[in-house]
Parts: structure tokens; sequence; C-alpha cells
């Protein structure tokens, strides 16, 4: 079980906000995703800073959420990363067009578009290091602490320091995942699979440490899948 992290300072924001720590990095990391290119930032200015801000929010806000993370079944969690990544690409690959239907590609969900467009980071080291660094590294734990840490205790109970990590409602597991699914755009099935995987995964263990690890290695393995085959359209 994941342990509690110590005690804000009585003067701290977090101690005033204590959901800061949890939601702050992925929200920052959301309005970076959304702001930046609204702003036209060009590249590779936009991937650094998509990566930059939000990490700088982490560490000055979650450490002591960070340092109390603990992995209590590695192998089963590595192999369960492994498991969503087959299911996140495994319908496109096996049903040609299959992300062109109007359930996925539409005005509400977007498209893979613009995302294939892309293709030119893979040529591009310093663009490619970064979004690799970002997808395995920084996107797991900002995810984690928002979808997992904190989205399901907070739906439980509206005072949710009380609530275990991993404790679920029926109402929380659902909605939880479906708004997952809801950030993932033309992907938003294999999304919902993820995310109720994942909330499975934490009501069995308990343990946030391992779901940021499971999620890592899906988003590892999908950065290695891109870079070799070029299918850039996963990395919108």
């Amino acid at each position: 079980m994941t342990a509690s992290p110590p005690p804000a300072s009585p003067t701290s924001l977090t101690a005033r906000w204590p959901a800061l720590p949890w939601v702050a990095p992925f929200a920052v990391f959301m309005l970076c995703l959304a702001g930046l290119p609204a702003l036209q930032v060009p590249e590779p200015w936009q991937g650094a800073l998509r990566l930059g801000i939000p990490a700088l929010v982490l560490l000055a806000m979650s450490r002591p959420q960070l340092s109390a993370l603990r992995v209590t079944h590695p192998v089963a969690s590595t192999l369960l990363g492994l498991g969503v990544f087959v299911l996140w690409v495994l319908p496109d690959q096996v049903v040609p067009g299959w992300r062109e239907h109007w359930l996925f590609s539409n005005a509400l969900t977007g498209g893979t578009g613009a995302a294939a467009a892309s293709d030119a980071i893979l040529r591009d080291p310093l663009q490619v290091t970064m979004r690799v660094v970002r997808a395995a590294l920084l996107v797991p734990v900002v995810e984690e602490l928002f979808w997992r840490g904190w989205l399901p205790r907070w739906l439980v109970r509206s005072d949710w320091q009380g609530v275990a990590p991993g404790t679920f409602t029926p109402m929380a597991f659902l909605l939880s995942a479906v708004l997952f699914a809801s950030e993932h755009g033309p992907y938003w099935e294999v999304g919902l699979a993820c995310g109720l995987l994942y909330n499975a995964w934490m009501a069995r263990t308990r343990s946030l440490g391992d779901l940021i690890l499971v999620h890592a290695v899906t988003n590892g393995a999908l950065a290695a899948f891109v870079m070799a085959t070029g299918q850039v359209a996963y990395w919108g």
C-alpha cells in the first residue's frame, strides 16, 4: 500500500488546498498541450515547454507524494503495461481504416490527421527524445496523480484525504475511466478499456507507484512502436 506523504507546512499552499499536488501538474500539462499550439509556439520550443513547465510544477508541488511512491508488483505491473500497449494498437493493425470511422474521427473527438502531419519530428533527434521522455516519464506521473491518486477518492467523498488510495465506488470507478477516455480523443474506446484496467489494478494493488509503472511501460512501448513504424498518430 502506498505510504502517506508527510504533512505539509501549515503556511504552504498545499496545506490550504491539499489537492494541488495531485491536480496542478496535470492541469498545467493539459494547459500546455492546448495553449502552446494555439499560441503558435514553434518547435522545438513547444516540445521543450510541454516537457519543462509541467515537470517544474511537479517538482515544486508534488515531491512529498513522489517520495512516498512504492512499487509492490513490478513484474505483474510491467506485464499489464505491455498488455495495455497491445490493446491500444491492435484495432488499427487488424482492421484497416478503423480509426477513420465516424465513431472515432468526428467533430467531438477530433481525428488523427493533425498528428499524422507531424511525422517530421521523427527526423529530429531532439524532438524525438523530448517526446519519449514526456510520454514515458512525465505523463505517467502527472496523469496517475490525478486520475488514480486523487479523482476517484474525491468522487467517493469530498473530504477525500480520508479515503485510502485504491478505494472506488461503482460510480467513481466508471466515471473516472470515462473521463480518462475522453482525454484521448479518437482513441477513446481503447482509452476507456485502458482506464478500466488501470482502475482495476489500482483497486487490486492500492499502489500508485504500480500504476505509474504500468502507465510508463504502456507509453514507453507505444513510443518504441511509433519510432519503429513511423505511425506518429499515436503521439497525437
